[in-house]
């Protein structure tokens, strides 16, 4: 859900966003099957306790590139591309870390914004590539084209849970 806040003196609109984690998913090595759970440590500088990323297990560990702590999707493009295209994904077929609701994640690229009491920094967009596709079904790639995620750094730690609330951090 997106509420509008304010607007500014040229009339552009300043939303508020109060959303929801749904789901949280891991995969110990790379290429590994994703398992749901219930919670996870958050480590600045190493991300979600468990997950292949946190150990140096993924699959792109060796690449450079920012946004590998933390990555985000939400549920609303998961159930978007089977109305469109008929691929049915569960939600931790999509490789994601965190399945959100009712968060605008291509708006939190340069942003800080809570998950529950963690703050997470919006890196880049998390765009599918051949590999997910190749770890889901075909046509994945392109119906999620622009709407596959968020990857994100963890400002500060703690422990997330199914449920948490996830919205922006205030002046951020």
């Amino acid at each position: 859900m997106l509420e509008i806040e304010s607007t500014d003196r040229v009339g552009a609109r300043h939303g508020v966003f109060k959303g929801e984690l749904i789901e949280i998913c891991l995969a110990h090595e790379a290429g590994g099957a994703m398992r749901s759970v219930a919670e996870v440590r958050v480590v600045p500088g190493k991300g979600l306790e468990g997950d292949r990323y946190f150990d140096g297990k993924g699959t792109w560990t060796e690449h450079p590139g920012d946004g590998r702590e933390v990555t985000l999707i939400e549920m609303e493009a998961i159930a978007a591309i089977l109305r469109e295209s008929g691929i049915e994904l569960k939600p931790g077929d999509a490789r994601r870390n965190l399945i959100t609701r009712g968060v605008p994640l291509n708006h939190l690229v340069g942003k800080e914004f809570r998950v529950g009491d963690v703050v997470l920094r919006g890196v880049r967009l998390c765009e599918p590539c051949s590999y997910m596709e190749s770890k889901t079904r075909p046509g994945v790639e392109a119906a999620l084209k622009h709407r596959g995620g968020l990857r994100a750094e963890a400002v500060t730690g703690g422990v997330i849970r199914v449920g948490d609330a996830i919205r922006e951090t205030a002046g951020k």
